[in-house]
């Protein structure tokens, strides 16, 4: 099938944007082509990330148009974009803060999918405050070169890339001191080693840098300047954690999870068969409509406390999807939206959770074992818990908000001014 990435570039302006859509899959969709020829064909389009610019390789789009193009994307049961970190995080970021030649550089493989990324900020000694970061990192001629450790890296053991912050100056107070470099993972002196979750999946690591290298082209952003661009980053992070899935069919990227050659027909396919166990669900609202559906049928509604319950998670559900809509604009009404979106986030987990072990009861415990027992549920129970910590805990949110948006007062501590170097370190 010729390809036909003309078609579906009209002006954002269109009122029938899902017209668009639906008329250039049905051009473009053929079960029998690759993984990597399909992500090449979308990214062509543009509607794999219509959110960015166009000198970056999108449409320039709305968060609603955006989401239009993909819930139709999802209606239509074709492979959405390429996944992960590069996509949700990465490319947004190098389009705001990148030079030309680094959006050219890294924006192409990652919205076809050949490049995978990972987000190397947190410390052991760190916790949640970013901004106490100890890895090090020395300029050499045109090199840098890096030491430390960061943990809860996610999606760290098939990354090709990693958004990395490091201490460049430690004269500098510590928000002006840091600075952030795209780094090739694979590479002497980058040791990756996967952490497992009681979920039973692989989703963080932790890595050890001894040495590793990065030149100057690879610093995003000005050197010291690296405390912006990476709040750049967590915004994107915090507003994108809070959205779902689309309904579409996700795969791995990158050169580890090497799904290029595989018939995205096959992949489809194989999307159909249900599974016991694997990742938790997404939290929207095909979700709910799911859940909602399990409590009629086993007569869990006849109980006014349950239907409050399930009235309550979707509510939850639409104010969080308009709170997204205002995150993913530039024009902020309060600048705190995506922090709102991370709360919102933790607590729709928590809720689903609730909720499903209510309706199941000690099925619950089963993870699929009994028919009356939705599979996804014992997952849910198990991941709930950690969207509250990771991408920023609850407290840290609230912190952000009451300080940034409310004006209270921060809490105690040494001065904004004083050298990095010349703080106490969490041991």
């Amino acid at each position: 099938m010729a390809s036909n990435s003309e078609k579906g570039s009209e002006s954002a302006g269109s009122d029938d944007i899902e017209q668009l859509v639906g008329d250039w899959v049905d051009d473009n969709w053929d079960p029998e082509m690759t993984l990597g020829a399909w992500w090449e064909r979308l990214a062509e389009s543009r509607y794999s990330h219509p959110m960015l610019s166009e000198a970056a390789g999108g449409k320039g789009w709305s968060q609603s148009q955006a989401a239009r193009a993909m819930r139709k994307l999802g209606e239509m049961g074709v492979i959405g974009p390429p996944p992960g970190l590069g996509y949700m995080l990465a490319a947004p970021t190098i389009a705001d803060h990148g030079t030309p030649e680094q959006i050219e550089q890294h924006i192409p493989p990652i919205l076809a999918g050949r490049i995978a990324w990972c987000q190397m900020f947190s410390e052991p000694a760190a916790g949640s405050d970013l901004a106490g970061l100890q890895t090090k990192g020395e300029k050499d001629g045109d090199e840098w070169e890096f030491s430390g450790q960061k943990v809860w890296t996610s999606q760290g053991h098939y990354a090709d890339y990693a958004m990395l912050v490091a201490r460049t100056d430690p004269e500098q107070p510590k928000h002006r001191g840091m600075s952030y470099f795209a780094l090739a993972m694979d590479q002497e002196g980058v040791d990756v080693r996967p952490l497992k979750e009681m979920t039973g999946r692989t989703f963080f690591s932790e890595v050890f840098m001894d040495r590793a290298k990065a030149t100057t082209a690879d610093l995003i952003g000005e050197r010291g300047d690296g405390w912006r661009v990476a709040n750049t980053t967590l915004a994107y992070e915090r507003s994108s954690i809070g959205e779902g899935s689309a309904g579409f069919v996700l795969v791995a990227p990158g050169t580890k999870a090497n799904n290029f050659d595989r018939k995205v027909g096959e992949i489809v396919e194989a999307s159909k068969v249900k599974k016991v166990g694997g990742h938790a669900p997404g939290v929207g609202m095909k979700l709910y409509n799911r859940y909602r559906d399990l409590a009629i049928k086993l007569g869990r509604t006849d109980d006014p406390i349950m239907r409050s319950e399930i009235v309550e998670l979707y509510t939850l559900l639409r104010v969080n999807r308009l709170n997204l809509q205002r995150a993913r604009d530039k024009n902020q009404r309060t600048g705190g939206e995506p922090n709102i979106a991370k709360l919102y986030d933790a607590e729709i987990h928590r809720r689903f959770r609730d909720v499903s072990l209510r309706i199941v009861q000690a099925d619950g415990m089963l993870a699929g074992a009994s028919s009356a027992t939705d599979p996804s549920i014992a997952e849910l129970a198990l991941h709930a818990c950690a969207p509250a910590i990771y991408g920023g805990t609850d407290q840290i949110q609230r912190n952000i908000i009451g300080e940034r948006v409310l004006g209270l007062p921060k809490e105690p501590g040494p001065s904004r001014d004083t050298p990095f170097q010349d703080l106490p370190k969490n041991q």
